[in-house]
């Protein structure tokens, strides 16, 4: 009898790791559609990020982004080389099998997942899932998370890492998906090891090029029915996004940068 593959869909926000992620999984399972959200709007989440955590530090934070744009320009050749080394590749979805959402969290999203009834949901890069969607399909959501888990929940657990100096715990997760952040059972976790040349915008190619294997594991555990959830790494703390002092100041006084 046929060894069948397992039915996957994707849910992602339109970024590199998620290409990545689809180009790693493609050969070892069946993609039946890649759901990409829209970016949620700038404005929103600036006003969300104000009423969490004061005008001063969200202007910090955006501070940073307007500069790591132009660090990131400079790690352009690092990323290519990465890339190239991990044997990874950031190409283009196929255009016949995305389906655009405005987000995530609606009803089009729960629709499709209804009528293609996966085996499971491999989730990258998009906002919290919402109830209804996790609860549309009787399948596992699975995550790829850019750090380890619960010790390095939110953004940049690889960059927080280092700067903690707990390079042991600079890593990568793979878990299911619940209605927290980052909150849900872990399944595999790995770790890199990135050297002087990297920084905070090549942490990430680390990063996914370890969580495609684990991604493979976790989706052959679905199909074996044997899905285990492992003990993460504990105290759980939730991370955001560096000011631009802390970012220099990390950089001048650790060296991480």
């Amino acid at each position: 009898m046929e060894n069948k593959k397992n039915r996957i869909v994707m849910l992602c926000g339109n970024g590199q790791s998620s290409r990545i992620m689809y180009h790693g999984l493609v050969p070892y399972v069946d993609i039946e559609c890649v759901i990409l959200e829209k970016k949620p709007s700038g404005k929103i989440m600036i006003q969300r990020r104000m009423k969490k955590l004061g005008i001063l530090k969200t202007t910090g934070q955006l501070l940073f982004l307007i500069i790591n744009k132009l660090l990131a320009k400079t790690s352009q050749t690092r990323v290519k080389r990465l890339i190239s080394d991990y044997g990874l590749n950031d190409k283009s979805f196929p255009n016949n099998i995305i389906r655009k959402v405005d987000s995530i969290n609606n009803e089009e999203t729960v629709s499709l997942l209804k009528r293609i009834n996966p085996d499971a949901v491999v989730v990258n890069g998009t906002r919290i899932i919402s109830k209804s969607v996790l609860s549309s399909v009787n399948a596992p959501f699975i995550n790829t998370h850019m750090g380890i888990t619960p010790r390095y929940r939110g953004v940049h657990g690889g960059y927080w890492a280092l700067v903690n100096g707990d390079p042991d715990n600079c890593g990568v997760t793979v878990h299911l998906v619940d209605q927290g952040i980052d909150t849900g059972g872990v399944l595999y976790q790995d770790i890199i090891r990135a050297d002087n040349c990297d920084n905070f915008n090549t942490y990430p190619i680390h990063q996914i090029a370890k969580a495609i294997p684990l991604m493979k594991a976790a989706l052959n555990d679905v199909k074996e029915k044997r899905i285990n959830v492992i003990q993460g790494v504990l105290p759980s703390h939730l991370w955001y996004h560096p000011t631009l002092f802390e970012y220099v100041n990390h950089w001048v006084r650790k060296g991480v940068r």
